[in-house]
């Protein structure tokens, strides 16, 4: 029976290719993950600016796709994605350039989805209040949300 040859060690340049691959990094989340795999310093050094060089580790588009994917699909206030993103290794000047000028009505709309799915009706104000808090609404969204929440349940009770 032949014996198998144990397989080369991957680069640092192979293994971040693979793990860019099943999902996009950040520039310090990719470092992070090939540090903690053993590789060393100037290996991963030179991994990340080949990357780059050939536009496969790009920062700034990258955070933009991760941001406008949670803006446009996701229950989550603009604070959390926000944090999310810097979580994932992206620079918190980055992120806030990824933000609109105006997104009152996408966090009321995004308020208004949370509320609607964990209450079936309206609970004490401050228990509403709390919830939206936790979840990273300002002051202004809390109350329109609520406002509008509490109101659909009347309506819907009158009739």
């Amino acid at each position: 029976m032949k014996q198998r040859q144990p397989r080369a060690e991957k680069t640092a340049l192979v293994q971040a290719v693979d793990l860019l691959a099943r999902q996009e990094h950040s520039t310090a989340k990719l470092r992070e993950k090939l540090k903690r795999r053993g590789y060393e310093d100037d290996e991963i050094t030179a991994a990340v600016e080949r990357l780059t060089e050939r536009g496969y580790l790009n920062d700034e588009a990258a955070c933009a796709r991760e941001f406008q994917y949670f803006y446009e699909d996701s229950r989550l206030s603009v604070r959390q994605i926000s944090l999310k993103l810097i979580q994932r290794g992206f620079d918190a000047a980055l992120v806030r350039q990824c933000v609109p000028e105006d997104i009152f009505e996408r966090e009321l709309t995004a308020a208004r989805r949370c509320l609607a799915i964990k209450f079936a009706r309206p609970a004490e104000p401050q228990k509403l209040q709390q919830y939206l808090y936790t979840r990273g609404f300002g002051g202004q969204v809390r109350r329109a949300a609520m406002e509008h929440f509490t109101a659909e349940h009347e309506s819907e009770e009158d009739t």
